[in-house]
């Protein structure tokens, strides 16, 4: 790296419209996470660079300085705080349960017994873990982790998977899935950075409160999602204390 570019892990992988798989190994990629990060970049006046590594590998490659940040589906959540400070949240997300077409499931207390899938320490699995009298079966870490549950659920090897409501929601639409039900828990996303690099926060903070300000980021998230509103949140939130 030098001081005209900025590295974010991520994952490569089809989470419309989060991100989609890119198709040069993740050196170009599209969807909101990547048009909001390219924001705060052009900000910095830095050029953007995108370090591809499996999903339980995004913060340890934080830590070790290959990435100057984690920016891909990072809710806030204390196990994370714990390794990484986070930004202001640049996104405020519901989650959502999807199950196979015709299943009768609608509400948390109709998933007893259903093996229910969600990534290993994720918010997703810290909602599961409150579904009375499910079977947890934790995924990660691959290199498609999020294809990896759609699949299981499509084969019958899990009854239900959990995740953002921003790329379940639209599963919901599919012939072969249905939308169980979506529970209101307003998770916000933030960027992670190493507790032993204020600076980059610091940077990566005030870009990105600058970008929320002037509506760039509203007009990145109606593009890319009109079907959700803007978090009104993210415009009065600073930074997780």
């Amino acid at each position: 790296m030098t001081e005209t570019s900025i590295r974010f892990a991520c994952i490569d992988s089809e989470a419309a419209p989060l991100f989609d798989k890119s198709k040069d190994g993740g050196i170009t990629r599209t969807g909101y996470e990547p048009e909001a990060a390219q924001l705060v970049a052009e900000v910095l006046g830095r050029e953007l660079e995108w370090v591809i590594v499996a999903w339980d590998d995004m913060i340890p490659a934080v830590l070790r300085g290959d990435a100057d940040a984690v920016w891909c589906g990072q809710g806030i959540i204390p196990s994370r705080r714990a390794q990484v400070d986070f930004t202001r949240p640049y996104a405020v997300f519901n989650e959502s349960v999807l199950v196979r077409a015709g299943d009768p499931a609608t509400s948390p207390d109709h998933l007893g017994g259903y093996k229910v899938a969600a990534i290993e320490g994720s918010a997703n699995m810290v909602l599961a873990e409150t579904f009375p009298g499910a079977q947890l079966v934790s995924f990660g870490p691959t290199d498609d982790v999020f294809a990896d549950m759609i699949q299981a659920v499509r084969d019958g090897s899990v009854d239900a998977m959990v995740d953002d409501d921003v790329v379940t929601v639209p599963l919901g639409d599919e012939p072969e899935f249905d939308l169980a039900f979506t529970a209101q828990t307003r998770n916000p996303w933030g960027v992670g950075v190493a507790k032993d690099n204020a600076p980059m926060l610091d940077l990566l903070d005030t870009a990105l409160a600058q970008v929320i300000t002037d509506g760039r980021l509203a007009e990145v998230w109606a593009r890319w999602m009109p079907h959700l509103p803007f978090p009104a949140e993210t415009l009065s939130a600073g930074r997780p204390s």
